[in-house]
C-alpha cells in the first residue's frame, strides 16, 4: 500500500507538471507547424485618394504672351538643344490663392546666367505676371511660402564669374502685391575664386628634381 501511495502520489506531480507547462506563458509547449500565413498589408480607406497632381503651365509660352518680359528677353529665348529651353520652372504657394503660383527663371544657355526671374499668378482661366526682375545673374526660388531672389552685386571691374557679392532679398505677399520682408548683403572674398595671389602675382613654379 505504501508503495502504491507513492506511485500515484508522482503520476500526480508528474500531472501537475504537465499543466503548468501548459497553462504557463513561459514553460515549454508544443507550438506546432510554423504558420504560412501571409503578413497583413495596410490599404488605403476607400474614401481616401491621393493628392491631385500640381497643373503645369508652358513657361515659354507664357513668357512670349506676356507684355512685361522685355524684348531682350525674348528675343534671346531659344532652344538650347533641340526642344530644351534655358528656363526653369517652380510651383508652389505663394500668393495665397487655391492654385500654385509659378516661378520661372530665364538663363543663358552657355553658361547659365540668369537674365530674369518672373512670378505667374492664375486669374480664371489665364495667369497673370504679378512679379518681374531683369538683371545679370539674378534668380528667384520658392522658400516655405516666400519669395527669394538672389542677385549678385559687380564691381566696375568684377568679372561675370567672380562678383564681389550679392543681395538675397525676400519677398512676401501683402494684400495684392509683394513686399520686402528681409534682406541679406554679402561681400565675397577676392583672395579666393581668382588666379594667384590677391595682388596678381603668380606663384613661382617648382620644378622637380630628377631621378
Amino acid at each position: 500500500m505504501a508503495a502504491s501511495g507513492t506511485a500515484v502520489a508522482g503520476v500526480a506531480a508528474v500531472g501537475l507538471f504537465v499543466v503548468a507547462c501548459n497553462a504557463g506563458g513561459t514553460g515549454a509547449r508544443d507550438a506546432g507547424p510554423a504558420r504560412t500565413d501571409p503578413v497583413a498589408r495596410a490599404t488605403p480607406s476607400v474614401g481616401e485618394a491621393a493628392p491631385p497632381a500640381a497643373k503645369r503651365v508652358d513657361p515659354v509660352a507664357l513668357l512670349r504672351r506676356d507684355p512685361k518680359v522685355s524684348e531682350t528677353v525674348k528675343r534671346d529665348l531659344k532652344p538650347c538643344v533641340r526642344d530644351e529651353y534655358p528656363v526653369d520652372t517652380s510651383y508652389g504657394k505663394l500668393t495665397g490663392g487655391a492654385a500654385n503660383d509659378v516661378v520661372v527663371n530665364v538663363m543663358t544657355c552657355g553658361d547659365a546666367v540668369g537674365v530674369g526671374t518672373y512670378v505667374y499668378r492664375e486669374n480664371g482661366d489665364a495667369y497673370q505676371n504679378v512679379f518681374a526682375a531683369e538683371a545679370p545673374a539674378v534668380y528667384a526660388e520658392i522658400d516655405r511660402g516666400d519669395l527669394v531672389l538672389t542677385k549678385p552685386v559687380y564691381a566696375a571691374d568684377d568679372p561675370m564669374a567672380y562678383p564681389s557679392g550679392e543681395e538675397v532679398i525676400t519677398y512676401r505677399w501683402v494684400g495684392s502685391k509683394f513686399t520686402v520682408y528681409d534682406q541679406v548683403h554679402n561681400d565675397f572674398s577676392r583672395a579666393v575664386g581668382g588666379d594667384g595671389d590677391v595682388d596678381g602675382s603668380q606663384p613661382a613654379a617648382t620644378v622637380p628634381s630628377g631621378g
